[in-house]
């Protein structure tokens, strides 16, 4: 069974590893609590925030710190004299379209400058000026677009740095044309060699990765090795693509998106029990899962492989 998550590659982005050593930007990927010092000394101007174009661990991360920090800058009256931006290689800000709906409200409520298909490609320190690659449609004709170098300059910048398989992943014969672990999307056994399994941010899904997503891959590996000791088939392709992102919208909000592998929502039915009948719409009862039951379920239950 191969599961050793991923890693954080700087290099794939000019100018990233010495902005981070410098302090210019900062990143929860990297240190938390330095983002929250550069977030505390900032006084107004552009607030930038962004992800990579490769996958990365838990996607809606970057968005949570963005709203957060609005909210922050919100509450400290620089709201006038600031201007928040969300730059991201994706077309939307969520695949799910309840949840997008919600989220759009989200931006519109904080004034984000939302810019989507926009990729970091070069942050220069010195200047405090991030460059990204983005897809512009040509006049007049919306159908076909040009790739252009955008600069924004910023006083406070987020990002997600660029993550990948690990190299001794990376180098094996085990992995896909894009670098994961080559398994199948429902059994997660390997493709090209039966005895293997893989399962987390290192295998080669088109889902979200998140603990919640591995939540749901476990039981389906556990079935099918135990099938295979036993001298029968791997059968169990249960896994539908399950993925989970809790994401804070403010202090005291939060939106659940559940979601599979067609980007369904699929809300979970014990959510009703905390009367949450809608999990897509903002809700204080899902900051206080986020922020009290999460943290519980997964330091006593998930790390101890207990079913929750």
């Amino acid at each position: 069974m191969v599961a050793p998550g991923l890693i954080n590659d700087l290099s794939l982005i000019e100018g990233l590893q010495e902005a981070i050593d410098k302090g210019i930007v900062c990143s929860n990927y990297i240190d938390p609590e330095y983002t929250w010092e550069c977030l505390k000394s900032f006084k107004g101007g552009v607030a930038l925030f962004t992800q990579p174009a490769t996958p990365i661990k838990c996607g809606g991360a970057p968005q949570k710190i963005m709203y957060l920090a609005a909210d922050y800058i919100r509450k400290k009256g620089l709201s006038e004299k600031s201007k928040v931006i969300f730059a991201t290689p994706g077309s939307v800000i969520f695949g799910v379209p309840q949840i997008a709906k919600t989220l759009t409200g989200v931006l519109n409520r904080y004034q984000v400058d939302f810019k989507p298909t926009h990729t970091l490609v070069k942050i220069d320190a010195g200047d405090k000026t991030a460059y990204f690659t983005c897809k512009m449609p040509v006049k007049n004709d919306q159908s076909e677009h040009y790739e252009d170098v955008i600069a924004i300059p910023f006083d406070f910048m987020h990002l997600a740095p660029p993550q990948t398989a690990p190299e001794f992943i990376k180098k094996s014969k085990l992995v896909n044309e894009t670098g994961w672990l080559e398994v199948d999307i429902n059994s997660l056994q390997h493709k090209k060699h039966p005895t293997i399994f893989g399962l987390g941010d290192v295998a080669g899904l088109l889902t979200a990765k998140t603990g919640a997503a591995i939540r749901k891959q476990v039981p389906v590996v556990v079935d099918n090795i135990l099938k295979m000791i036993k001298g029968k088939v791997a059968d169990n392709k249960s896994y539908q693509g399950y993925s989970s992102c809790p994401l804070v919208t403010g202090y005291g909000k939060m939106v659940l998106a559940e979601f599979n592998y067609k980007n369904e929502f699929t809300p979970d039915p014990k959510l009703k029990m905390m009367l949450i009948s809608d999990s897509s719409k903002e809700h204080w009862r899902l900051w206080l899962l986020k922020k009290y039951m999460l943290p519980y379920l997964y330091w006593n239950k998930l790390m101890k492989g207990e079913d929750v």
